[in-house]
């Protein structure tokens, strides 16, 4: 019932990408992104503490978020699944602090790790924003157990 009537809450996508101690591209698909500070520019996520990619994110190195545009839910599906090669034909580069930053996202920040937190079955990671970029575009959300379009209405008529 808890995580159901939390599901009603509608949430942008995420995608958060890191090097595993072997050099090698990691990432998860989260929903569990928001700002702390705007001074020093902090923003934090969670991942699950069984999560195959949470150990290469505590170890502290460079780390990326990716907010998505509505139009690229394949690759938040991707992302959100245990196991095979999520990396396999995808454009992705090292950016300016060394973190994998996935192409054509709506929005990235590169980050710093800054402290990180137990939060249940989860660790709740926070990070300091050292660059970002973005383009125009509509955010992919996700409610209800699915991926979600937002439709703007003039509310000031």
């Amino acid at each position: 019932m808890f995580r159901k009537v939390l599901g009603l809450f509608p949430t942008g996508v995420t995608i958060v990408t890191t090097w595993d101690d072997q050099g090698r591209p990691v990432g998860a698909t989260v929903s569990s992104f928001n700002t702390v500070s705007l001074d020093p520019p902090l923003v934090l996520f969670s991942l699950a503490r069984n999560s195959a990619c949470c150990e290469a994110f505590a170890a502290g190195g460079a780390l990326a978020i990716h907010v998505l545009g509505h139009e690229q839910s394949e690759l938040s599906s991707r992302f959100a699944r245990g196991g095979g090669d999520k990396w396999v034909d995808l454009n992705y580069a090292p950016g300016e602090l060394g973190a994998p930053l996935l192409d054509d996202t709506l929005a990235s920040f590169e980050c710093s790790l800054f402290a990180q937190y137990p939060g249940g079955d989860h660790i709740i990671f926070v990070a300091e924003v050292d660059n970002l970029r973005f383009r125009d575009g509509e955010p992919l959300v996700f409610c209800a157990g699915g991926y979600r379009k937002l439709v703007a209405k003039d509310v000031c008529a």
